[in-house]
Formats: C-alpha cells, sequence, structure tokens
C-alpha cells in the first residue's frame, strides 16, 4: 500500500510539472481568424457593424494573467456600418475624423483571473485623442497551441465625441455601443 500511494504521489506530482511546463504562452493574433464588432441603435432599429482592418500584439500565458500584455489598435477608414453611405458619413469630422485621428486604441492595463479561463482586463480605450478607462470579462478558449480569445463592453460615444454637432443628440443615434471582439491566437514568436 505505501508503495501505491508513493507511486500516485510521485506521478502527480510529475504530471504537475509537465502540466506548468508545457504553459501556452499566446503571442500571435490570427487578423483572418479574428473580428472586431459592434451594435448600435439608429431611429431604435438595432443596426450591425464591424471594423476590417485592425492589428494586436499579445503576449498571454493563461497561468500568468498578471504578466501579461495586450493592445490592439484599429484602422477606422476600415469601418464597415452596414452601407457605403454611413461609412462615408462616419469617417468624417463629426463622427470619427480619420484624417486627424485615423486609429482607436486600447492598451490593456491589468488582467486578473476571474475562474476558469475566465478573465477581467482593465484598460485604456483611445478614439478621437480621448482616452477613458474601461473593464471588461474576457473568455479564453484553447484548444492545443491556438485560442480564442472574447469579450465586449458598452462604450458611449459621447465620451469620445463620436457624433458633434446635430449629431450630438441621442435620438437618431443611440449614445451605447456594444463592442464586442473575437481575437484568435496562437503561440510562438
Amino acid at each position: 500500500m505505501k508503495h501505491l500511494s508513493t507511486f500516485l504521489l510521485s506521478t502527480m506530482l510529475t504530471m504537475g510539472v509537465a502540466m506548468t511546463a508545457s504553459a501556452v504562452e499566446y503571442k500571435t493574433i490570427q487578423p483572418e481568424k479574428s473580428k472586431v464588432t459592434f451594435q448600435y441603435k439608429q431611429m431604435g432599429v438595432a443596426m450591425d457593424g464591424r471594423f476590417k482592418k485592425f492589428a494586436a500584439q499579445l503576449n498571454f500565458d493563461p497561468a500568468k494573467p498578471a504578466a501579461a500584455k495586450a493592445d490592439i489598435e484599429i484602422d477606422l477608414a476600415s469601418i464597415d456600418a452596414g452601407s457605403s453611405d454611413a461609412d462615408d458619413e462616419v469617417v468624417g469630422k463629426t463622427w470619427f475624423n480619420v484624417k486627424a485621428f485615423p486609429k482607436a486604441t486600447f492598451v490593456a492595463k491589468q488582467i486578473k483571473a476571474n475562474g476558469a479561463n475566465q478573465f477581467d482586463v482593465t484598460g485604456v480605450l483611445t478614439i478621437k485623442g480621448k482616452s477613458q478607462d474601461i473593464k471588461f470579462p474576457l473568455k479564453l478558449a484553447a484548444q492545443g497551441n491556438a485560442a480564442v480569445f472574447s469579450g465586449g463592453f458598452v462604450m458611449r460615444r459621447a465620451d469620445f465625441a463620436i457624433g458633434e454637432g446635430m449629431w450630438a443628440k441621442f435620438d437618431v443615434v443611440a449614445n451605447d455601443i456594444q463592442v464586442n471582439f473575437q481575437l484568435s491566437a496562437v503561440s510562438g514568436k
């Protein structure tokens, strides 16, 4: 019996060391398998959109979330708001003003574990030169050396002066914009 318990204990310790040694650190985003989308209401009607171009930098080990680094840069001119007229309008001066502010950025400041494959992310979102602290839940779906990071948050367009002048009111386009993302990543360089 003593040999059996010694064997079981050494096997469990060996498995624990092996699992720790084989921890995966995700570093490379796969843009073709990733997406950044948004939903909003226009005159009470739900609308969907997306950004076609973005880049993300990631250094994430699920076993060490406090040491993680993550940021994303979105090319605002790549917006797809559902029609070419809408796309042309929102890149203009009263909305995103992409000539002066071509990118939106998010930089993670803190990532904390909040359960199995769930994390709380706090960081800074910057649009049109205005920065706001945001916090959102992040889910990790890992499969070997690949993973999908998904999450979302509500941003208020007034916080970033998105929609100025006659568009500053919220009777036509709502203030709350739901932003969602799915970032596919692999381990490596």
